[in-house]
């Protein structure tokens, strides 16, 4: 039987991928269209970015912030809502829980 591969971020570690990816998708819910994350949930959502492979287009100028928005109209629709980083200098580019979750080549 395969051992579950865990998840460390800088914030909290979860035993399971699938423990991760309900944690995160909780706090996704937990906000409406349009609203700003709290401060709390943010630090955990940059450590999460933190395990993008294009982390550095992702974060840019830098992270001002998340915000919970629609999707964009030109990636599949999976979801109805997805966590989008601000900027530092204002703009802002979606980002996926399930990119960040994939195992990367060095796990």
């Amino acid at each position: 039987m395969a051992k579950a591969r865990g998840i460390t971020l800088a914030t909290r570690s979860f035993q399971k991928v699938g423990d991760a990816t309900a944690f995160f998708t909780a706090m996704l819910n937990r906000y409406e269209i349009g609203e700003r994350v709290s401060g709390e949930d943010a630090a955990d959502l940059s450590a999460l970015l933190h395990r993008h492979d294009e982390l550095e287009e992702k974060v840019g100028t830098g992270i001002g912030g998340f915000v919970v928005d629609t999707p964009p109209k030109d990636v599949p629709q999976f979801s109805k809502r997805c966590f989008w980083v601000i900027r530092s200098d204002g703009s802002k580019i979606d980002f996926s829980i399930g990119h960040c979750l994939k195992p990367k080549s060095y796990d």
